[in-house]
């Protein structure tokens, strides 16, 4: 038999190496989100320009109206010229601010869309190796820096520039010398204040930290309160919970100080510059080197510089924030699935789902040096259902997951009708191959939603049929809102024995060739085992099964027993034949027997034949 070597030990988390996005292609790639709606940006840039300008005005008023002692109808004219700017300039200000809000949201949208969708594309192992919390805050926090800055920040620093560039130029037109002296003191104070609200950002992202670690414990005692009661935990836990308040009283107490040292030296800052320039242009105006009008001039204008200057410091952080953000939006956007379609995949052939796993063997990132499989030959003939046992960690899981390809191994192949996995089409193959979990996962909606689930077109009529064979329909037939009675999150308005029969009344929508079936028997009360049992003859009818099997009821009834141990197949053939072998099969069945005898005799018996 001809074995192939498939991707390497790992390879389901290779991924093109790619260093961390530099500034420019930082921007670019942002550039690109927002290409699409670059009227909007001109619009609000064109808004944010001329309302800066008219921002500029008028400190050249208040110098006009104190030189030249206005009063009377002269004094009322320039107030209602500047009050008519300030019209225009609220105009433009609203102009820009909802183009700029509707570009952060507009890219909030289009990141979330982006990388939710790339997220759906990537194997199952690459999520092994993250947490769900992490994923979440993601697509949450990341992406609202992001809109943040695009939509409010950007604007803000924009305006800044113009303010501090406009302020500065007008500075040295009316008096250069003394522009000089304020800009060896008033960036310097600036940059001081700056640096201590750096200092507050660090202390304020330590409170956030603590009480992030006190609220997770709530949502961990909480979660699993019966757990807590049961072991009369409670004190030790609202002992914890009491400790990670403390600890955030104490970050929020030392954020308090350098709260305090912030506005202390913010206002010495501020009102030491402008004594300053008050004394320096006090002198000059004393010695007729400018004039009283042009001294308040200045003082607006240096007052509309520090205030530029210290915003433009600020938001650097926000820039900074938004960069690490970018960085691990465009990682998942970037990240290249490990398992694909090919680029010219082989269409799927007719058959009646035979399976062939020929020379597979695989090993996990974790541990590369222990092969899960090792070598492993099998044919599941059309029709056929095979029962998969063995020990706990012999390699079942890892073997029925190979069929809808939710990895690759790493050497030898898995066909399907004669045709490898890896030269189909996933939407094809994964339309053919259904998994009944033992766990199985429902979404929170409702029932006719979750059965339909198995096929994008489902008819009502259709997920009634299926609830029917599922022996399902009974009980949805009693419930007040039918098949619109919503399951709650992962199901949990609904009995275990319920669940399965939903997951089962899903796969029979589905209507593959081949089923995995991690038996769904194992964890139930007779009168639920009995029901689900003819759910399940209907759903084998005439298709190939893989089941991992736990119960002896369904060991017995399948056409052939695979045994597993250590990756290897090394036993295989009908129940009587392995149990008058007296291999590893008839071991795992005794030993079960004797965990079932043991059980209270109300209790249905659950003889196993091993662990997932």
């Amino acid at each position: 038999m001809e074995v192939t070597e498939a991707a390497p030990i790992g390879a389901e988390l290779t991924r093109p190496a790619r260093g961390r996005l530099g500034r420019f292609e930082r921007l670019v790639r942002l550039w690109d989100v927002l290409r699409p709606h670059l009227g909007r940006f001109w619009i609000a840039t064109v808004a944010l320009a001329i309302g800066g300008g008219i921002g500029l005005v008028y400190p050249q008023a208040a110098r006009y109206a104190v030189d030249q002692g206005l009063s009377g109808p002269h004094l009322d004219l320039l107030a209602a010229g500047l009050l008519a700017l300030f019209v225009v300039q609220a105009a433009l200000t609203w102009v820009r601010h909802y183009q700029m809000s509707w570009l952060g949201q507009r890219a909030v949208a289009e990141l979330r869309r982006r990388v939710f969708a790339r997220l759906l594309e990537l194997e199952p192992a690459w999520f092994h190796q993250r947490s769900s919390g992490e994923i979440v805050g993601r697509l949450a926090s990341d992406v609202t820096v992001v809109e943040g800055v695009v939509g409010s920040e950007l604007s803000m620093a924009l305006r800044n520039g113009i303010t501090l560039l406009g302020g500065v130029a007008l500075l040295f037109v009316e008096n250069a010398r003394l522009t000089g002296v304020m800009l060896l003191v008033v960036p310097p104070l600036a940059l001081s204040v700056v640096y201590i609200g750096r200092r507050i950002r660090q202390r304020s992202r330590a409170v956030q930290d603590r009480l992030a670690e006190a609220s997770a414990r709530v949502q961990e005692a909480i979660g699993a309160v019966e757990t807590v009661q049961g072991f009369v935990r409670e004190r030790d836990e609202a002992e914890r919970y009491a400790g990670g308040v403390e600890a955030a009283f104490e970050a929020a107490r030392r954020l308090a100080v350098w709260r305090g040292l912030f506005m202390s030296a913010a206002t010495f800052a501020g009102f030491a510059s402008i004594a300053l320039i008050l004394w320096v242009g006090g002198h000059a105006v004393a010695r007729g080197e400018m004039t009283s009008g042009s001294l308040t001039a200045f003082m607006l204008y240096t007052t509309m510089v520090a205030v530029s200057l210290g915003a433009l410091a600020g938001l650097w952080g926000s820039l900074q924030r938004a960069a690490g953000a970018t960085d691990r939006l465009f990682e998942i956007i970037d990240t290249v699935p490990a398992i694909q379609s090919p680029a010219s995949p082989t269409p799927l052939p007719a058959g009646g789902g035979e399976v062939r796993i020929e020379g597979v063997r695989h090993a996990y990132a974790a541990r590369p040096d222990v092969d899960v499989l090792d070598g492993v030959d099998l044919v599941l003939a059309p029709g056929e259902t095979v029962a998969l046992v063995g020990r706990s960690g012999a390699g079942k899981t890892t073997l029925a997951k190979l069929l809808p390809r939710f990895f690759d191994p790493r050497a030898g192949r898995v066909r399907l009708d004669g045709v490898d996995v890896r030269e189909l089409a996933l939407e094809d193959l994964r339309g053919v191959v259904a998994t009944v979990a033992q766990e199985p996962v429902l979404f929170s909606g409702t029932l006719e939603e979750n059965i339909a689930y198995g096929a994008r077109d489902a008819t009502r009529e259709r997920v009634e049929a299926a609830a029917r064979d599922a022996h399902l329909h009974e009980l949805v037939a009693k419930l007040p809102d039918g098949y619109a009675t919503r399951v709650g999150e992962r199901g949990v308005a609904l009995s275990g024995g319920q669940r399965q029969r939903v997951a089962i009344a899903r796969a029979l929508l589905a209507d593959p060739r081949v089923l995995v079936l991690d038996e769904a028997t194992s964890h139930l009360d007779a009168e639920s085992e009995a029901a689900i049992q003819k759910a399940l003859d209907v759903l084998l009818r005439g298709r190939t099964a893989l089941i991992i099997a736990h119960r002896l009821s369904t060991v017995r009834r399948a056409d052939r027993i695979v045994v597993l141990d250590e990756g290897r197949v090394v036993e295989e053939g009908r129940h009587e034949a392995l149990m008058a072998a007296g291999g590893l099969y008839r071991r795992l069945v005794e030993l079960q027997l004797l965990e079932d005898n043991g059980r209270d005799e109300n209790q249905a018996p659950g003889s196993g034949v091993g662990g997932t």
